[in-house]
């Protein structure tokens, strides 16, 4: 026997489909642990469609979000599978794992807000594209912060905003540290004067509108996108045109040095073996319908529930073959339709001393409106290792054929805000099911 059937017991038996050999491997081994193909216990036990074991995987709360090699989730294999239980199954305790680190992280969380000063902040979103005319038909928005203890406050006309489909409105969102988790995150809708809790323990969307989120999985590509952060590198902007010197730049009231981002490149992979003729003439048609208007109507479309996938043919690969196939990856579920893209951005960011805020601090505060997409997307890319200073300015990629430009446009520090900025106004009334996607 290899070292490697030794190491990965559980693995194997996922791989063979022993139930009994994997309840017993669970009490001994992580169910977190990768492979030399990066694969899970989930990801195999998906990629073989062994139902059983994938429910008593996610009992045991294996990890849902997490990647192999090729960068894929078992939801991703789920999918392509085509098992509408399956992934039904792993999008719950996806959403579940999701919420539970959120609350894992809230302590912390807490105590870094409570440190910081009372401030006003706004910061300003203007998408754009290099697709001919869609710039012009893109959103823009002003968000408006409001902190107070460990209190925060976000308003916002941009409600949600995916590839090329956004929908406008006037929400706030309210995180109140003070109360207890089921009570802590609040969105208002202020033009139906309703609210929502938003409760990270249960699913706050209804039935039918999880099954449709089913149904736009099974009917779309797989994808996989991420801002490759390998080779990025900052250099100071030029101006001038005899005696050049670094460019500096006012960005509001602050004086910022600017740097030109070289390296940024947004890798994208799709998948779509798991789809039909049909479905990609579809998928076609709704494109063009979008790039056409800027935005689609989907409230008179047909509703009919996708049906589990014939299961793919299994390959015929023995588990010594697969835990010691060194050379490259070995997939073992449905023959992929694969196809990716690499796409180089050109970027700036205006970076200045005289902010009065930390990048960790700003970090602190975005950890709190991440349920906001593109809020998740300007966090991910702060992250980064930037040049000195706080990147009042800064060009992101959302998506291949978009990009944001976020400026911070006014700060101000120890201001004094009332209390009642973050409660429920007395004549909202609640509705549980007004932000489902949240």
């Amino acid at each position: 026997m290899s070292d490697n059937c030794v190491r990965y017991e559980l693995h194997e038996g996922v791989f063979k489909n022993d139930l009994k050999r994997v309840a017993s491997s669970l009490r001994t081994h992580d169910v977190a642990q990768k492979d030399i193909h990066g694969n899970t216990p989930l990801h195999l036990a998906v990629l073989k469609g062994y139902k059983d074991i994938v429910q008593l995987l996610l009992s045991h709360n294996a990890p849902v979000k997490v990647k192999n090699n090729l960068g894929w989730s078992p939801l991703a294999e789920a999918i392509s599978f085509g098992d509408r239980q399956t992934i039904s199954s792993l999008l719950r305790k996806m959403k579940q794992q999701s919420r539970e680190a959120i609350e894992t992280r809230r302590p912390d969380l807490i105590s870094a807000l409570e440190q910081m000063g009372n401030f006003y902040m706004e910061l300003k979103w203007d998408f754009k594209s290099w697709v001919p005319l869609v710039s012009k038909i893109l959103p823009s928005d002003i968000c408006r912060i409001h902190k107070k203890g460990s209190n925060i406050r976000l308003d916002t006309t941009l409600i949600d905003f995916n590839d090329m489909k956004w929908e406008r409105g006037d929400i706030s969102f309210l995180f109140s540290g003070d109360n207890k988790p089921s009570k802590s995150l609040v969105v208002l809708n202020n033009k139906l004067k309703v609210y929502q809790e938003i409760r990270y323990e249960v699913i706050a969307e209804t039935e039918a509108e999880f099954e449709e989120e089913v149904d736009v999985l099974m009917s779309s590509d797989i994808v996989a996108a991420q801002i490759s952060t390998k080779s990025i590198t900052f250099t100071r902007a030029q101006c001038g045109w005899l005696f050049r010197e670094d460019k500096t730049e006012m960005i509001g009231p602050f004086l910022a040095d600017i740097y030109t981002i070289n390296g940024v490149y947004l890798e994208s992979r799709k998948r779509r073996e798991h789809l039909t003729d049909e479905d990609l003439h579809k998928n076609k048609a709704l494109l063009e319908g979008i790039t056409r208007s800027g935005n689609i109507n989907l409230d008179n479309a047909e509703i009919q529930r996708r049906k589990s996938l014939p299961p793919p043919k299994v390959p015929p690969i023995a588990w010594e073959e697969y835990i010691n196939y060194n050379d490259k990856y070995v997939h073992i579920g449905r023959p992929l339709v694969y196809k990716e893209s690499r796409k180089h951005f050109k970027a700036t960011v205006a970076m200045s001393e005289d902010f009065p805020l930390s990048v960790e601090s700003l970090l602190n505060v975005l950890e709190v409106v991440a349920p906001f997409k593109h809020f998740k997307k300007l966090r991910d890319f702060v992250r980064m290792k930037l040049p000195v200073g706080f990147p009042v300015k800064i060009d992101i990629p959302i998506v291949p054929t978009l990009t944001a430009c976020i400026t911070f446009q006014d700060f101000q520090f120890n201001v004094e805000i009332p209390d009642h900025y973050f409660e429920i106004p007395s004549d909202y009334t609640e509705d549980p099911t007004r932000f489902p996607d949240l």
